[in-house]
């Protein structure tokens, strides 16, 4: 068992540093908001810290699943951030989605004060955090990863080495990119159902077992049908991630104009007043 620092507690880090503790991990957790670390540690065994750096003092490994590039940026190098406090040989594991430029910038900062890092990104909503099974995506140095691996365990399901520094990053912008249409495409399909007078229910239970089957049918059809639209992944976030695939695309030359088009799409549910509903309110602006 490790000692183990956790450094954000939202939807997804909140139940993750959770099933650490509970797979024997001695965890030490910090967020932004204190309440919120104070309540992970009325439920789970482990101990709070007021700041980042303090939280990474005497950890072997330290996780990180926070906003955005600028939020890992302050949490990694400010004077009260993990790295700070982190010693030779210990490992940082990030699970924030962020750009693949930042992780490497990070990564050499690491690198050069004798710390270990690797890029973690992971998928499967909120549901998947909370069940312990959540797809990992890593990039960075072999000896890293296989360091890192039987920890991330405690809520993967499956968890593979993509390559260098920033490989898990770019997986996850193939995830977003593949999740953008996909849910774009099922919106249509139910909204057509509804305006053909079918019934959802019923159409769902044919198609879903045939070609255009996907776990969003399976698990989103339903809510969708009820405009129930909180179930973990924010639209804000969603876009926040079509950014960065739509700028690392401008630079690699990728072609990406569905999820161009469906970025914009979800600019609408934001002026809708739907920041924060999940990705398959996407039918939503068809409904009106």
């Amino acid at each position: 068992m490790a000692r183990v620092a956790f450094l954000g507690l939202g939807v997804m880090g909140f139940p993750m540093a959770g099933h650490l503790a509970a797979n024997g991990h001695e965890v030490t957790v910090w967020n932004r908001s204190a309440a919120k670390a104070e309540a992970w540690a009325a439920k789970h065994p482990g101990r709070v810290a007021p700041t980042a750096r303090e939280a990474a003092e005497a950890a072997e490994f330290v996780m990180a699943c926070v906003g955005n590039d600028d939020d890992l940026r302050q949490v990694c190098l400010s004077d009260d951030g993990a790295f700070a406090g982190m010693s030779s040989g210990s490992l940082f594991v990030d699970h924030t989605t962020v750009s693949a430029a930042v992780t490497r910038e990070l990564s050499e900062h690491a690198l050069a004060s004798g710390i270990g890092f690797v890029d973690a990104p992971v998928s499967g909503g909120q549901a998947g955090a909370e069940n312990g099974q959540l797809s990992v995506m890593c990039g960075g140095g072999a000896a890293d990863y296989a360091r890192a691996e039987p920890v991330i365990a405690a809520y993967a399901k499956i968890c593979r080495l993509m390559g260098p520094s920033g490989a898990g990053q770019l997986t996850k912008m193939c995830n977003q990119i593949a999740i953008a249409g996909l849910v774009q495409g099922l919106s249509e399909s139910l909204n057509f159902a509804e305006r053909a007078g079918l019934s959802i229910s019923d159409v769902v239970e044919v198609i879903s077992q045939g070609a255009a089957g996907s776990w969003q049918m399976q698990n989103r059809h339903k809510t969708m049908e009820e405009n129930r639209f909180n179930f973990g992944f924010a639209v804000d976030w969603m876009r926040k991630d079509l950014g960065i695939c739509l700028s690392t695309a401008e630079e690699n030359g990728a072609s990406l104009p569905v999820t161009a088009l469906v970025d914009q799409f979800y600019k609408e549910v934001q002026h809708m007043g739907g920041g924060r509903w999940d990705t398959s309110s996407l039918i939503a602006r068809l409904r009106r």
